[in-house]
């Protein structure tokens, strides 16, 4: 008999310590994905999924806003020559000086965004919360499951929609200036 063998026998009527029950282990679920979403009152101009291991710097920002500006032209064709007002927070990817280059080269107007107000950002408080919401809880076996569902949400969600979380902007903003 072995050491572990008698520590579950019966010795002078005391149970030894029994034998530990077997946990199931949860299934591990795709990992973190990380989406760049511009949009504006009608919806969905452009998402960007980060490839993994790689990391949004000002060159690879810059690139993005290059490809934003192609899809306005494209989506919104009467508006981009009116102007685009521009919001996004205060990322180092946002305002490094090749960032603040390619903005101006691609003549986007930005919004000042204030240090230390996630309140006035609308994919903090409107966008992110509803997707964050239908995803939670649910697991994914690969990044290309959960781009699919995070497609499938957005796609489902109306102009209406995305006009509101713009009007909740001007509400906070003129709270914040308050």
């Amino acid at each position: 008999m072995t050491q572990r063998q008698s520590n579950n026998q019966w010795s002078g009527g005391i149970a030894a310590h029994p034998a530990p029950k077997k946990i199931p282990r949860a299934k591990k679920s795709a990992g973190k994905v990380l989406a760049s979403i511009f949009w504006d009152q009608d919806g969905i101009l452009l998402i960007d999924y980060l490839p993994n291991g790689q990391t949004i710097n000002a060159k690879y920002y810059s690139s993005l806003l290059v490809q934003l500006k192609d899809i306005l032209k494209e989506k919104r064709r009467g508006k981009v020559t009116k102007g685009v007002l521009f919001l996004h927070d205060n990322a180092p990817a946002h305002r490094a000086l090749a960032s603040q280059k390619k903005q101006a080269y691609q003549g986007f107007q930005f919004l000042d965004h204030p240090p230390y107000s996630p309140d006035l950002t609308p994919s903090d408080y409107h966008l992110f919360p509803g997707l964050k919401k239908k995803l939670k809880g649910r697991h994914f076996s690969s990044d290309a499951e959960v781009i699919a569902a995070a497609k499938t949400w957005l796609d489902g969600q109306t102009s209406k929609f995305f006009l509101s979380g713009l009007q909740k902007l001007e509400q906070r903003a003129t709270k914040y200036v308050e």
